[in-house]
């Protein structure tokens, strides 16, 4: 049975054959060799991003735990205000409600009629004073609707906030210089826009920000004094980085590197375009912003007659790969109105052909029928 994979806002597939290979490559790798490619793969990543100090690109996990250390290491005091949006991924929304237990107010800035965030809204708290950190997704993981980083980058500089943003949607899609962005505190996962794997994300921390990490890694004096302990995280408080994965991101990135970005989210966005017209003359209630250059390729829907779970079902036995649910992110569709069963979400990635997305799109029409 031919298949159409239109989960890519989950996870990016298939991976582009340097990436396999360099996977495969890692996991023959000698113990003796492991120094150098180490050092190379992390520096690859950070000159990707424009980072020129990659002792500031911290590697983790993913970006769930590049989320958490951008959050539990800032140094919080009771009282602190927090802004975020009401589009977040459990990945942000969780560490952020966890510091209620430190007396740090966590509030979420409401939509506008225009967008995912109302501006006006953001600078009107931000004037209240006692904002620590505004913290944001870059993209809705659930519709695809971008968020003005720009503009809430200038806002929170304006009242003396830091700002941290959820790049896991965004990555990958097109060029990010990071410490041109003004961006205090940037989080990115490897295994979706970026075409790398599952278990590699990292964290860059902008030389300005002060961070109240409980370091693992410090000096030991000479002389026999103290233990001196930086405040920046660094790689024993983030975990041991799965070498295969970074192996993967490093070749992954290189590979986006030798190829025009923009070119490729302009087709994506046409296929995912194709997509949202099938479901719009079947009658399917949509959700995103309808223009697609304000939003990633991605079509979220809802349809009277059946759950997103069984449409996605459907749409499985048929060969076509979406997801129908919360996608991890409740505080999303709490904000959307269709909690407690979610959307179809049907993304779009690199590597989608447009045969698959002509099979998606007679199977959607026949299932929304």
């Amino acid at each position: 049975m031919q298949t159409a994979y239109l989960n890519q806002a989950g996870t990016s597939w298939p991976l582009p054959e340097p990436v396999r290979e360099a996977m495969s490559a890692a996991m023959s790798r000698s113990p003796a060799e492991w120094g150098e490619p180490f050092e190379q793969a992390h520096q690859a990543i950070a000159e990707f991003f424009h980072i020129d100090d990659p002792s500031r690109l911290l590697l983790t996990p993913g970006g769930t735990s590049a989320l958490a250390v951008a959050v539990a290491d800032l140094p919080w005091q009771p009282g602190d205000r927090v802004l975020t949006s009401s589009y977040e991924h459990h990945a942000l929304r969780r560490p952020l409600v966890k510091l209620q237990d430190l007396g740090v107010r966590v509030e979420a800035v409401p939509r506008s009629d225009e967008g995912p965030l109302d501006l006006d809204q953001l600078e009107q708290a931000l004037q209240q004073g006692g904002v620590r950190l505004v913290a944001m997704t870059a993209a809705s993981n659930v519709t695809g609707d971008l968020l003005p980083v720009e503009q809430i980058v200038t806002l929170a500089h304006r009242y003396d906030a830091l700002v941290l943003i959820d790049a896991a949607q965004t990555a990958g899609w097109w060029d990010i210089d990071v410490p041109a962005s003004g961006t205090d505190l940037f989080a990115f996962t490897g295994h979706k826009g970026l075409q790398g794997p599952w278990g590699i994300g990292g964290l860059y921390v902008s030389p300005h920000v002060t961070m109240n990490s409980p370091a693992a890694a410090c000096e030991l004096p000479k002389d026999g004094g103290p233990p001196v302990c930086s405040t920046m995280p660094g790689y024993c408080d983030t975990g041991s980085v799965d070498r295969i994965a970074l192996a993967a991101l490093a070749a992954a990135v290189t590979w986006l590197g030798q190829h025009e970005q923009q070119d490729r989210l302009d087709r994506a966005r046409r296929q995912a375009e194709r997509l949202r017209q099938v479901a719009v003359q079947a009658g399917a209630t949509l959700f995103g912003q309808a223009d697609p250059s304000r939003r990633l390729p991605t079509v979220a829907l809802t349809c009277s007659r059946h759950t997103p779970a069984e449409l996605a079902r459907r749409l499985a036995d048929r060969g076509v790969v979406a997801s129908g649910g919360l996608q991890c992110a409740p505080q999303t569709h709490q904000t959307l109105g269709t909690a407690p069963d979610g959307v179809l979400r049907l993304s779009v990635g690199v590597s989608t052909t447009d045969e698959e997305v002509a099979l998606a799109a007679e199977t959607l029409a026949d299932v929304l029928a």
